[in-house]
């Protein structure tokens, strides 16, 4: 039997811990009814998921962008400048 460090432990559980929260996240926030999809306001490689020209969350190209979406509080994306519930493209 192998004998494994309690410091070595605890960094490999916190590490799976760590992954298994950032996986899920995105799915706890489409099924929550108190969010909505605001386009063109995400930062460049902070949108919520695929646009028309990427494949998939965290690869927006510019500021801004149109096509690209976050989730925001519900009611609260048309008071954000640059705001809209519907993408552009």
């Amino acid at each position: 039997m192998t004998k494994v460090s309690p410091t070595k432990s605890i960094v490999v559980a916190s590490a799976m811990a760590a992954a298994l929260t950032m996986a899920s996240a995105p799915v706890v926030q489409a099924k929550d009814k108190a969010v909505e999809k605001c386009y063109g306001i995400a930062k460049s490689g902070h949108n919520d998921c695929a646009t028309a020209n990427s494949s998939c969350a965290g690869t927006s190209t510019t500021d801004g962008q149109k096509d690209a979406w976050i989730y925001v509080p519900k009611g609260t994306c048309e008071k954000i400048v640059g705001g809209s519930l519907k993408s552009d493209k």
